[in-house]
């Protein structure tokens, strides 16, 4: 087996704000309720973005399932500054987007299929140079 590829997905993603991972355990020991992280989670993104990460989310189960430890997934928040930033070096304007490897560029919901495939490619190409 090869190096493993990276896959980063740049895509507005639900978001909320915990305490420290002590502090969450501690509180979740307590009793006390994540009410609060479920409702931000749930009112972060508009439904139709919901759904979209929702179909980038079985996407990336799907490439797991066929690829297993073969791919490394990074998802990251088209909305934070890392996103910011990756979609300003890869010129992408459109989310989802895929970046595999560093190099190959897929932007928008129906280039999830390609990104599979080129996915399945570079796999393909490490086993047979080995």
């Amino acid at each position: 087996m090869g190096k493993p590829v990276l896959v980063e997905v740049i895509a507005y993603a639900p978001t909320a704000f915990y305490h420290c991972t002590h502090c969450e355990v501690a509180f979740r020991e307590m009793g006390a309720s994540n009410r609060r992280q479920e409702e931000q989670l749930q009112s972060s993104l508009p439904p139709e973005l919901i759904r979209e990460y929702e179909a980038i989310s079985a996407w990336v189960k799907g490439l797991f399932n066929q690829h297993c430890d073969e791919v490394v997934v990074r998802v990251i928040d088209a909305a934070s500054i890392e996103g910011f930033y990756k979609s300003l070096r890869h010129n992408l304007h459109r989310y989802p987007a895929v970046i595999i490897d560093g190099k190959a560029r897929f932007s928008g919901s129906q280039s999830l299929d390609a990104a599979g495939r080129s996915v399945s490619e570079r796999l393909a190409t490490q086993a047979a140079a080995m």
